[in-house]
């Protein structure tokens, strides 16, 4: 068969923006609607019987690539029909920033915890480490924001590396941020809920409770769509934002601590008579503050679901997020200096810096509340962002096809259900203690950023754009950076449970491989990718299953003898005493009917239904292999969704033994109950 040419959705919703094609399926061929999926890359709509297949190559995406520049995107066009359902500028701060505005709450302690192994000494390198990170920090940001132009398909680190470091590199960078990214969602909820217990310590048997609960509110407004989400939380991004700001202005003019309330009574953890500071430790301190980093590709991973100009407006975006990070991070880093903030037990570094600067009132009950909150709806971020990288997954074979569809909202509906469903595992598991996650966190990210960084510096070496040279740097610097976090990251944390990331990584690659096999398989039996044989009229029979007389009856046989050159009415009869009379009633009544199509009796010794006539086709197709076996199920429709509870399910018990057993085309006529007229 001559080989054809496949369509081209627009690539920045792949696969629901494919030309749609009606297709037929048969049972056999894939075992269920999969099979009708099959190929690089689908488009099912669960409200009609319309399934497209198409292939996907990796030209696809460099001809998307190609369209656009690192430095002028195409631009989408003006009006689009569904823009109220994605996301501003504004937005996308909200929605898609929260992670790495919530990381300053433990940012900075993460520093201060580690360097106060070298006592107060230890303590004066903290705002140099900072430095360090926004140094970083700018550099990621610079670098995600020329991927947000170059990949305006969105993926950050999976689309960069499947372009330019090869498939299996980019399959490490998915799973990478998978795992970050659900990780990430155990973490903020958890991290809000401690701050909440610890408010409320009665509440502290209850948190494996509130947490789930935290996770189904959240997971509610994403299914409603990234946009809902982003105008629920822009609120508490704004008053948690604005107070940090606030709290450093204010900082900034004091001479000392207002209060140091919150710090009284608590033992503190800074090490004695400690004098130097070695090269380790500093190393050490500043993998830890680059846990404050995780979030930055948020924006990246999720450009299509910016209004259009997309690739612009996330740039902005990636931008605020930095300078924003950015300023907090040193702000609090100046504050901790200037107060000679010592970490204590119990008490959060964040805590005693709003206890420093706004003393001990209502505008330090404000920064707690606020930190609480955004801690907990941190999650928010890997609900914008990890669906969308499961649905380039998806169009590319390497997840199920289920994750790549689309709802009324632009929602990855599928995407955002099983990442509440794994969440939901890790909150049980952890019992709601963010410490038990917390090692596990950060490490997926850092090997995101570098693979990334590696990768665009390929970019612009094969580009040669102006400039490519300082770019080319600057990638490679960052690339350095964060390799050299993440080598210190798994140092340091590979006793703590670290070694789990390292064990699921290839795990998930491999569970990636196979799917991506077995769509290759599929894709092979269906042709894809090759023009099919003409069509040809066979012989065609049509089976109706029957139980007993009524309207729907008479509606399946009209459909049927519409249907097929031949009909033949079907009932499944048990020789018991209870059974007999209402066989023989059918039969009574068909002889009266006399429809001119023969009710033939399939006995059956159990009281299996689907098994006789599956057995019944079987045989069917054996004695007439050229003709196109059809089997009609009717089935009634009621007028109210809670009478579907009333229904005895016949239909579905034997549309699974047919689909089970033959390769016969399957076909569920629904009859709808209409409610009657109401009389008044």
């Amino acid at each position: 068969m001559a080989k054809v040419s496949q369509p081209e959705g627009r690539p920045e919703e792949p696969p629901d923006t494919a030309p749609a094609a009606v297709t037929t399926t048969r049972p056999g061929v894939s075992g269920s609607d999969s099979g009708a999926s099959a190929g690089s890359g689908s488009r099912s709509d669960s409200n009609s019987g319309t399934s497209t297949d198409h292939t996907t190559a990796t030209s696809t995406a460099t001809t998307a690539t190609a369209a656009t520049t690192a430095t002028g995107p195409a631009d989408a066009p003006a009006v689009e029909p569904d823009a109220r359902h994605r996301l501003t500028a504004l937005q996308g701060l909200a929605a898609l920033s929260l992670d790495a505005m919530a990381s300053v709450a433990y940012g900075p302690e993460s520093i201060v915890l580690v360097l106060a192994a070298a006592g107060s000494h230890g303590l004066g390198f903290t705002l140099p480490v900072t430095l360090a990170i926004a140094v970083l920090l700018a550099v990621l940001v610079a670098s995600y924001r020329q991927v947000i132009a170059a990949f305006p398909n969105g993926g950050g680190s999976y689309a960069v590396a499947r372009t330019h470091l090869g498939r299996r590199t980019a399959l490490f960078a998915a799973a990478s941020l998978l795992l970050d990214y659900v990780l990430n969602v155990a973490v903020s909820v958890t991290a809000g809920v401690a701050a909440l217990t610890s408010a409320f310590p009665a509440l502290y048997d209850d948190r494996v409770g509130i947490c789930l609960a935290v996770l189904a509110l959240i997971t509610a407004l994403n299914l409603r769509g990234i946009v809902d989400s982003a105008k629920a939380f822009l609120v508490p991004t704004a008053v948690f934002v604005g107070a940090i700001l606030a709290m450093v202005a204010v900082g900034l003019f004091r001479a000392a601590p207002a209060a140091t309330v919150t710090a009284d009574g608590h033992a503190s953890v800074l090490t004695d008579n400690a004098t130097t500071v070695g090269a380790l430790l500093l190393l050490k301190a500043f993998a830890a503050g680059c846990s404050a980093l995780t979030g930055v590709e948020a924006v990246a991973n999720a450009v299509p679901s910016f209004r259009a100009p997309a690739a612009r407006r996330a740039q902005r975006t990636e931008v605020a997020l930095g300078v924003l990070l950015g300023v907090m991070l040193i702000g609090l880093s100046v504050l901790i200096g200037r107060f000679h903030l010592q970490p204590v037990e119990g008490v959060t570094v964040l805590a005693q810096l709003a206890d420093a600067s706004f003393g001990h009132h209502a505008a330090f009950y404000v920064v707690q509340f606020a930190t609480m909150v955004l801690l907990a709806l941190a999650a928010n971020t890997s609900f914008g962002g990890l669906p969308v990288l499961m649905g380039l997954l998806a169009r590319d074979n390497y997840l199920p096809h289920v994750f790549g569809l689309k709802a009324d909202r632009q929602v990855h509906r599928h995407g955002v259900l099983a990442l509440a469903a794994v969440a939901a595992a890790l909150l049980i598991f952890s019992g709601g203690d963010m410490n038990t996650l917390v090692p596990l966190f950060a490490l997926g990210v850092f090997v995101g950023f570098t693979v990334c960084q590696i990768g665009m510096v390929r970019h612009w070496r094969r580009e040669r754009s102006p400039r490519w040279r300082g770019k080319a740097l600057l990638n490679g610097f960052g690339a350095l950076l964060t390799g050299v976090s993440a080598v210190v990251v798994t140092a340091t944390k590979f006793s703590e449970g670290a070694w789990l990331i390292l064990v699921a990584l290839p795990l998930l690659v491999l569970t990636f491989e196979a799917v991506h096999r077995a769509y290759a398989r599929i894709g092979t039996r269906l042709g894809l990718g090759r023009l099919p044989e003409p069509p040809r009229r066979a012989p065609s029979l049509v089976v109706v299953p029957v139980s007993h007389l009524s309207r729907l009856t008479a509606e399946a046989l009209n459909a049927a003898v519409s249907l097929g050159d031949e009909v033949v009415a079907v009932t499944v009869t048990h020789d018991t005493p209870e059974d007999r009379p209402a066989t023989e009633a059918l039969r009574r009544d068909w002889e009266l009917w006399s429809p001119g199509v023969e009710l033939l009796e399939l006995p059956s010794a159990t009281r299996s239904l689907g098994r006789p006539i599956a057995a019944y086709v079987t045989g069917l197709t054996a004695r007439r292999p050229g003709t196109r076996i059809t089997v009609l199920i009717p089935e009634a429709e009621p007028a109210h969704l809670w009478q579907r509870l009333l229904q005895n399910q016949r239909g579905a018990v034997v549309a699974h033994a047919v689909r089970r057993d033959t390769d016969a085309v399957i076909c569920r006529l629904r009859f709808r109950l209409t409610p009657p007229a109401r009389m008044w």
